[in-house]
């Protein structure tokens, strides 16, 4: 088979794979939800509940498709392709195994920044061509929220560079083969954690979404399968930023005796775990409160994080 082929197959296979565990997330958040705050959860839709995300489909697939008659048409069409196309090509330069990886450029870690900062462009466009107050507002918070987290996600990663000396996540990977990242760089890692979380507008950081203030905040006028895009967006944001967090500070495929692919779907499940619980958990804060954590308290601890990662790596060599 030649190489081109094989290329293909990865990247069908890894957007498959992608997709596959985004959509099995939305029953699994359920049902995690439910047991943490003693709630039924779905149970109606097929034994436990199992068909309740083909039923959510059908119906969202069944939804008029319309499109605001006071709506920049092309505009709004393009904003949802964005939020998705943005997100599933980072995963393109990440390393699930020796080997296993679409992309391995010398610099994914740049790359995966690089189409964070795409990702604005698709919650700030859908508010504009919405033409409408509530969607305004919730892109407006979006791109503020998630400007203002670049800031820390990116500081937060370069002690992780420093270690390893590389911008390669295949590199960065083969770095941890004698300890990993998440004790040396604990405070850079929950740095990340938290602005990864605004990045995608998890909750308790979903303030641009915010159902009680902005009815559905930047995406209020999408219906169908535009909406789709966005629903499902969120989930593979998810599924995204826990693979990175296992990736950059959790070995990522290194384990022993099972397959080194297996060792990282397991850490990426337990991540995405830890995650559904933090927003089982905690409550919104207000959109002042988000911005004092990032730039009162996130930015300071990044870069005495950074200083220290320097002075350590320079008196080392």
């Amino acid at each position: 088979m030649s190489e081109a082929w094989t290329h293909v197959i990865m990247v069908l296979g890894v957007l498959a794979a992608v997709l596959t565990v985004a959509s099995g997330l939305i029953y699994a958040e359920r049902r995690v939800l439910a047991l943490f705050q003693d709630r039924v959860g779905p149970n109606r839709v097929g034994p436990a509940g199992l068909l309740q995300l083909v039923a959510d489909m059908i119906k969202i697939a069944a939804k008029e498709d319309w499109i605001p008659p006071f709506a920049d048409r092309a505009t709004f069409l393009l904003a949802p392709a964005i939020v998705m196309a943005t997100t599933m090509m980072s995963f393109a330069v990440i390393s699930y195994s020796p080997g296993l990886v679409v992309a391995d450029v010398d610099i994914g870690l740049l790359f995966f920044l690089g189409m964070s900062s795409l990702a604005v462009y698709g919650s700030a466009l859908s508010g504009w061509a919405s033409n409408s107050k509530y969607p305004l507002i919730g892109s407006l918070r979006a791109v503020g929220q998630m400007i203002s987290y670049e800031v820390f996600m990116g500081l937060s990663l370069m002690g992780v560079v420093m270690l390893a000396g590389s911008f390669s996540l295949s590199d960065i990977v083969l770095a941890q083969s004698r300890m990993w990242f998440f004790l040396p760089q604990f405070p850079g890692m929950l740095v990340f954690l938290v602005a990864a979380m605004a990045e995608v507008r998890r909750t308790p950081f979903d303030l641009p979404e915010a159902d009680s203030e902005l009815v559905a905040g930047y995406h209020t006028e999408y219906s169908g399968m535009k909406f789709a895009m966005f629903f499902l967006g969120e989930y593979v944001g998810l599924t995204l930023i826990s693979a990175l967090i296992v990736t950059l500070f959790f070995g990522g495929w290194m384990g022993p005796l099972l397959p080194p692919a297996l060792w990282f779907l397991i850490k990426t499940m337990l991540v995405i775990g830890l995650l559904i619980l933090v927003r089982g958990s905690l409550g919104r804060p207000r959109y002042d409160q988000l911005m004092a954590l990032g730039w009162k308290l996130l930015l300071p601890l990044a870069v005495l994080n950074l200083l220290a990662t320097g002075a350590v790596v320079l008196l080392w060599n």
